[in-house]
């Protein structure tokens, strides 16, 4: 397997023999049900069953953190910085099964929501033997900081040199409250922390993964936000950034699955416009945290798997790389049969851009659609156009959409390349494709009408050359 790395001509990734490489996939845990099976060897081909079943569905990434601190037996270190052997081993294993099916994780090393609430057991703890009265002090401690790169510098020399890393995402939901409260001195330990790991790669392997740190999205517009956003998306040690999207109300405790459709459309194309230098955006963590966390409600199967494949369609035609990484939210935590054939049609669509050359830009007012209740989510340049189209309603009282009967759409894309175009409308349940060409006018405006659809229907345009 080849690194992956960050595309040179498009805000997207590749890798390093220049195949374009886009992350489909979602969060797991070392201690939830399907990766459960490598702590102590219990159940090694469960996990490897699992990893074939994801890849054969396209999935080509995980975001996992090296340690779970929900429960009490998944801590990477005990006491503070001692790696456990049986983690050690798990992770040796991940790596290999990971290996094995070609799919890459996006790594990081504290699951900072668990520890937070769980902090006095935590090893870092002072109540442990640990540096820290309290997680506050998690980034201004001399003595957590050194920790931290030792944890760094031990997965980097175990793992680091595989090219089932995707990248590192070097702090979960970074927040001035894991630094004392202050905005102050949270670019320079990014700056200090990526200079380690990107220093340390360099020596020992002649390249690096791609970095990142995440924010919790609704944080983007707190008393911090201003600082987070500089952070997430333009630190100058950064390659991608990624944000977790769980806006109040449409996202975070669904009604329907419009809402959170046109939520994440709005929400990467706020992102998008952040970022100055073109580097590659993803949501790495969203989904129904509140009806879970909070009301204690796991959404039923049929909604969640509408309100999913929504959101992964919306994330990718808005101009984010992939599908966005779901976090569960479900008992058992994992996945449901109906997510999985949402990404095994995504990553199929995925085959019909050509990413690589893809400077995309939100198309906003540039793509028109003639017809009343659809909404239009698509990002493009003056030659390609990802653009996913969605029946706003009418929704039923499940809060799904109700299928109607299937009908064209017109819609203009504007300011194109002259030249005949081909259009590849995807059926997003089914995978069906149906290709036609059209030309552009006289003043650069395309216009075509789709097959019949009913719901929804993804576009992928390009200039035929």
């Amino acid at each position: 397997m080849p690194w992956v790395r960050v595309s040179g001509g498009a805000p997207y990734f590749e890798t390093e023999d220049g195949r374009p490489w886009t992350p489909v996939g979602h969060n797991e845990a070392v201690d939830w049900i399907d990766l459960a099976g490598l702590f102590h060897r219990r159940d090694p081909g469960g996990v490897d069953r699992h990893l074939a079943m994801l890849r054969a569905n396209g999935v080509t990434s995980l975001r996992l953190m090296l340690e779970y601190s929900q429960g009490w037996h998944r801590y990477f270190e005990r006491p503070a910085g001692s790696p456990v052997p049986a983690m050690v081993r798990l992770w040796d294993d991940l790596f290999a099964l990971c290996e094995r099916h070609s799919i890459r994780i996006l790594l990081t090393p504290f699951d900072t929501f668990w520890m937070g609430r769980r902090f006095a057991h935590h090893p870092w703890s002072c109540r442990q033997g640990g540096p820290l009265a309290s997680l506050r002090e998690l980034l201004t401690s001399p003595e957590a900081r050194r920790l931290t790169k030792a944890r760094f510098e031990f997965a980097i020399r175990r793992w680091g040199g595989s090219a089932a890393l995707f990248g590192w995402d070097l702090m979960n939901e970074i927040h001035p409250d894991l630094n004392g409260g202050e905005e102050a001195g949270l670019a320079d330990f990014v700056h200090d922390v990526a200079t380690h790991v990107r220093g340390l790669e360099m020596q020992l392997y002649g390249r690096s993964h791609p970095l990142s740190v995440s924010v919790f999205g609704p944080h983007l517009d707190g008393l911090h936000g201003a600082a987070l956003a500089d952070l997430a998306f333009r630190h100058p040690d950064l390659d991608f950034a990624t944000t977790h999207l769980y806006e109040p109300g449409t996202i975070d405790a669904p009604k329907d699955t419009v809402a959170s459709a046109l939520a994440v459309g709005r929400l990467v194309t706020r992102a998008l416009g952040e970022i100055r230098d073109g580097r590659p955006f993803l949501d790495s963590e969203s989904g129904p945290i509140h009806t879970f966390n909070d009301r204690r409600r796991t959404l039923t199967e049929p909604f969640d798997d509408e309100y999913f494949r929504h959101m992964s369609w919306a994330h990718l035609a808005s101009g984010g790389a992939g599908s966005g990484m779901r976090w569960p939210y479900r008992h058992p935590h994992r996945l449901t049969a109906g997510m999985h054939d949402a990404q095994k049609m995504l990553a199929r669509f995925c085959g019909l851009v050509d990413w690589r050359r893809f400077r995309r830009a939100p198309l906003g007012g540039r793509v028109e659609v003639a017809d009343v209740g659809v909404a239009a989510f698509g990002c493009g340049d003056e030659d390609q156009a990802v653009v996913w189209l969605l029946q706003t309603g009418p929704i039923g009282k499940d809060g799904r959409l109700f299928p109607g009967v299937a009908s064209p759409v017109r819609l203009a894309l504007r300011h194109q390349r002259p030249g005949r175009y081909s259009v590849a409308a995807f059926d997003t349940k089914g995978g069906a494709t149906t290709e036609f060409e059209s030309e552009t006018a006289e003043n650069g405006i395309l216009t075509f009408r789709t097959p019949p659809f009913s719901t929804d229907l993804a576009l992928a345009i390009r200039l035929k050359r």
